[in-house]
Formats: C-alpha cells, structure tokens, sequence
C-alpha cells in the first residue's frame, strides 16, 4: 500500500475528470477510485508517496476552485479505511455502534481516519456519497467508552472544515440491526 492517499470532490463531473487527469499528469499517484457520485458530483480518490499525492491536491484545487467541494491529503491513513471504502471489514463481534454522518465524502474519510487513530474501534462501513444526496457516512463499533471518544474526535475533524452534519451512538445495538448492517 501507499503510504499517503487524497481525494478532491467536484460539483460537476467535467471538472472532476479534467481534475482527474491533471492529478496523473502532475505526479506519480494511482487513482484508486473515480467517478459519479449523488447528486452528479464527481470524486477522485488517488493513492502513492506523500508529496506526490499532496502536489497531485494541490494542482487540481488550483486549476479547477470553482467546482471544487472539498479535497485532502492523507500522510499515514489507518489502514482500516480502505477495508471500510470498500465494504470488506470483517467484524467479528459487534458491541457498541458509532454513526457520523458528513455533508461531503472527503469529509467523512478524514473523520473515520481520526476516529480510527483515536481508539480501539473497527470501522464498519463508509459510505461515500452514493444514493444519500451527496452526504456521506461512517459506522464503526467497539467498546462504548472507545466509540464515544471515536466518534467525539471524529466530528471535530470533519467540523474544522463545517462538514459535520450528525452523529450517534447506539450502546447495545440489535442483533437485527447489525444483520441489517453487515
């Protein structure tokens, strides 16, 4: 894996594809994913060395601001985001669960990489935009003390930027809601 990842989100997909190609021509960052997101927003989520990455942020930001949503640069993610982006965690047994909801998706990785830096919690799921009217969320579980210190950091990280929206946090959840989940 790489060692930093980055994301830009645009308001209309044409920016967000020349934003896309403008980040590989600039560095040398693999784009791990792209596309059409709700409500015909445009995302792009690349991966490879810190600088490259950050530079990469930087030249698509400065060429396209006007549809420009939110971006950022990861250094060191926890490695628990990408099992969570792609829907692949695999929780053993659930206990406590940890909801945060963001207006952008770039928001909602920065918040579930705090939350996953913060305490001993398992990120379940994020959930980037697709079919929530460009909002985004994460769920994450573990001990009620670790999700609540989880999730209290996380708003702060996704609300430095005025992109927290919602959160909470369900004790004992139901055995039918976590099948409903997983």
């Amino acid at each position: 894996m790489k060692k930093a990842i980055g994301m830009v989100e645009y308001k209309t997909v044409s920016s967000g594809m020349m934003a896309a190609d403008r980040m590989v021509k600039t560095s040398e960052v693999d784009i791990l994913e792209a596309g059409a997101v709700c409500p015909g927003k445009y995302m792009v989520i690349i991966s490879g060395d810190l600088s490259a990455v950050k530079a990469a942020v930087d030249a698509s930001s400065t060429h396209y601001p006007d549809s420009l949503i939110d971006s950022f640069v990861l250094g060191n993610p926890h490695e628990s985001i990408f099992s969570a982006l792609y829907g692949s965690t695999d929780i053993g047994k659930p206990n406590a669960l940890g909801v945060l909801e963001t207006f952008t998706a770039a928001a909602a990785i920065v918040a579930a990489d705090v939350a996953a830096k913060t305490a001993q919690v398992d990120l379940v799921e994020l959930r980037l935009a697709r079919g929530m009217c460009g909002k985004s969320y994460l769920l994450l579980t573990g001990e009620i003390a670790a999700v609540q210190a989880a999730i209290n950091n996380a708003q702060k990280g996704a609300g430095d930027a005025g992109m927290y929206l919602d959160s909470a946090i369900i004790p004992h959840p139901d055995e039918k809601m976590w099948r409903s989940i997983l």
